[in-house]
């Protein structure tokens, strides 16, 4: 009996999609999977050479990566990116769900729907354009905060507001797809994260303390990007987490103040 060749003993390197993965927890995330051996493609808006650190990073841990800028509120830059992402690479076996916005003043002062736009209705659009490339068993991970996750349920930052709610919407829509994406074998997971250090929301909370002249609700450590990374590259491998399930990083939910 002859042996197989070695390339016919290796197996296929799998492939992720990383939204928003130029920078923060999206960058993170890119990082913590190219460790597990994923092969990683990222969007970015406009912030093309940050996105090139991430493919160099990625390329100094022995794997493959390519950037690609996109606006995932227009649907024609979302037809593009699949169009570069199905030349890339035969298959996704993974699709992370991060970019998020609408904290960008001049953004949603030009258009006061561009939070939805993008946190929930670019979200769907997204997944629709990438069910062709997933492989049956593929994972669909939506990241957001504890704070989007129980929208309606604890204290809002007005400044966080809109982004909470349009991003509690984007969950709430994919998880009213969940049965068709399990007809095609597809999981979806929702990851709500705590604050994160160095990120806006821990920042916004103490500005809103100090006017209130108020403690915050800012723990006295936060988990930072690389610690949010693993986390959420850990929940996206592990296949005993059924469809549908919530993982939850950071403080407990029932630990936020509620409304």
């Amino acid at each position: 009996m002859s042996m197989p060749s070695e390339r016919e003993a290796v197996a296929p390197r799998r492939a992720a999609l990383i939204t928003g993965g130029s920078r923060g927890i999206g960058a993170a995330t890119t990082l913590a999977l190219a460790r597990r051996g994923y092969d990683t493609i990222i969007t970015y808006r406009n912030k093309a050479a940050r996105a090139e650190e991430v493919v160099a990073a990625v390329a100094a841990l022995g794997g493959n990566a390519l950037a690609i800028a996109a606006d995932m509120t227009e649907q024609a830059a979302i037809d593009a990116l699949f169009g570069r992402v199905g030349a890339w690479c035969a298959r996704l076996d993974l699709l992370v769900l991060n970019a998020s916005g609408g904290l960008e003043r001049d953004l949603v002062a030009a258009d006061p729907d561009y939070p939805l736009r993008l946190n929930r209705d670019a979200q769907l659009a997204t997944v629709a354009a990438a069910r062709p490339l997933l492989a049956p068993g593929g994972t669909i991970a939506f990241i957001t905060s504890h704070w989007a996750h129980r929208y309606g349920q604890v204290r809002q930052l007005p400044a966080y507001e809109a982004v909470a709610m349009s991003k509690h919407a984007g969950e709430v829509a994919l998880r009213e797809r969940q049965d068709e994406l399990a007809a095609q074998g597809l999981r979806l997971l929702v990851i709500t994260g705590d604050l994160v250090e160095g990120t806006i929301t821990p920042k916004l909370l103490a500005r809103a303390a100090d006017r209130l002249h108020q403690a915050t609700d800012v723990p006295d450590r936060l988990p930072t990007t690389d610690e949010m990374g693993e986390a959420i590259a850990a929940a996206a491998n592990d296949t005993r987490l059924p469809s549908g399930h919530t993982v939850v990083i950071g403080r407990g939910l029932d630990e936020l103040p509620l409304d």
